[in-house]
């Protein structure tokens, strides 16, 4: 059975760490990878170990830190044939998060891409940095040769500095995805369930009768499992098995999914953390940054605002920068509180001061909030206080086209809310002959 996550938590505080909008940066990756064009979860999965796995303990080099799978030689190296594609499609997201790096892109997306197939939660923090060029690249071969047996598994995560239960662990990703001949020299898929990560791996390793496959490619396993399905595995995997003291965890795995989930977790976080300032291990205190008394009351205003308290918003306005706006979404008080249709903080914020035309990440201003969600009284407000409604926002949208777009799905009390908006802001614009 699948172990629970904890609840989604921003970052450890920290002054290298940047500030993101956590839940917003995994709902983006998600849409990144796993869309009607692809599902690339396994291949996410293998590009932040890929990075993490360069690591040596001896010399402190390699390392997801740094992003130096960009640049040669690890890109050309033949264990990262096609893991390019998921560098591109994570473009996207890169640009919508010009603050974060694209080493806690990755590993994040690898971390996530675990969660989302199934698998257990792998914690992870931020705070990497990337490379300006490939002078801190290592040199190729430095992640494992799945043509090779257990000593140069040994070989390579003793100097990364994992155990031989770690390693047997972290081979359990390969419950992940699936071989490709044109990029490995390898074909086929561990498992019938290659987008689900569950022990399926450990049990077919250690159930089925493996016989070496006669075909035209590298050496190779095959069987078919449980359901009828082709399946294979790679010498290094056989090794788990052969192997005595990798045995006894592949055996255990295959058995008990919570013990895998619990050890693949451990692992898969030290692994990504590997070579990285000690603010990205999770397995290390954070020593979170104190707050000025100046940000604390900003910090309270923006909250209070949010969920309309006008009380507690007058409170921290006293000493509040009024116009402060949030790190990681660059939305003012009367952004929150027009967004939550919150009338009486709306006219309080807007008595104080607060920039009516400010604009948030998104190109929004507060009227356009207002807007989207049909706040009438919160509009007037707006408008009365000198809002524009010419401002469009990063789509292209003024604010009419915003009651034009949501007002289109209306109907009964709620079409009148934004017919009512729709002719405050013709009147305005006519009246002003903006």
């Amino acid at each position: 059975s699948r172990l629970p996550a904890p609840p989604a938590i921003m970052s450890a505080s920290s002054d290298q760490v940047p500030p993101i909008n956590e839940n917003a940066l995994i709902s983006d990756i998600r849409q990144a990878v796993c869309n009607r064009k692809a599902t690339a979860t396994p291949m996410c999965m293998r590009v932040s170990w890929h990075a993490a796995g360069t690591y040596s303990v001896r010399d402190g080099t390699g390392g997801s830190n740094g992003a130096t799978t960009r640049f040669e030689p690890e890109s050309t190296d033949e264990a990262n044939n096609g893991l390019s594609i998921i560098r591109d499609l994570l473009h996207p997201v890169a640009q919508k998060y010009p603050n974060l790096s694209q080493a806690d892109l990755w590993t994040k997306a690898g971390a996530m891409s675990v969660e989302w197939c199934g698998g257990p939660h792998i914690p992870h923090r931020f705070g990497r940095t990337d490379d300006a060029d490939g002078r801190r690249c290592v040199p190729n071969g430095r992640i494992p040769d799945a043509s090779k047996g257990a000593e140069h598994l040994r070989d390579c995560f003793y100097r990364m500095g994992m155990t031989d239960r770690e390693i047997v662990a972290l081979s359990g990703g390969h419950t992940l995805g699936r071989c490709h001949k044109v990029r490995s020299g390898y074909d086929g898929r561990w498992t019938s369930t290659p987008l689900r990560f569950d022990n399926s791996y450990f049990v077919n390793l250690m159930q089925l009768d493996w016989k070496r496959k006669q075909w035209d490619g590298k050496e190779q396993y095959e069987a078919v499992d449980a359901s009828g399905e082709p399946v294979i595995m790679l010498p290094t995997d056989l090794a788990l098995r052969k192997d005595p003291a990798f045995r006894q965890f592949a055996e255990l795995y295959a058995r008990d999914q919570d013990a895998f989930f619990r050890d693949f977790s451990a692992a898969y976080s030290k692994l990504l953390a590997l070579g990285c300032p000690a603010h990205c291990d999770p397995n290390k205190s954070a020593t979170p940054t104190p707050k000025s008394a100046q940000q604390h009351a900003n910090d309270e205003l923006l909250e209070w605002a949010m969920h309309g308290s006008l009380e507690n918003v007058k409170r921290w306005a006293r000493t509040a920068d009024v116009h402060a706006v949030e790190a990681n979404s660059g939305r003012t008080a009367l952004h929150k509180a027009a967004f939550w249709g919150h009338t009486e903080v709306c006219e309080h914020l807007v008595e104080k001061g607060v920039q009516v035309n400010a604009k948030d990440f998104a190109g929004d201003t507060a009227l356009h909030d207002a807007c989207r969600f049909g706040h009438v009284k919160v509009a007037m407000q707006l408008l009365a206080a000198g809002a524009d409604p010419r401002i469009k926002n990063n789509a292209g949208q003024d604010a009419l086209a915003v009651v034009s777009d949501y007002g289109s799905v209306k109907f009964g009390v709620e079409k009148e809310w934004f017919d009512t908006i729709a002719r405050m802001l013709r009147s305005k614009l006519k009246s002003s002959k903006l």
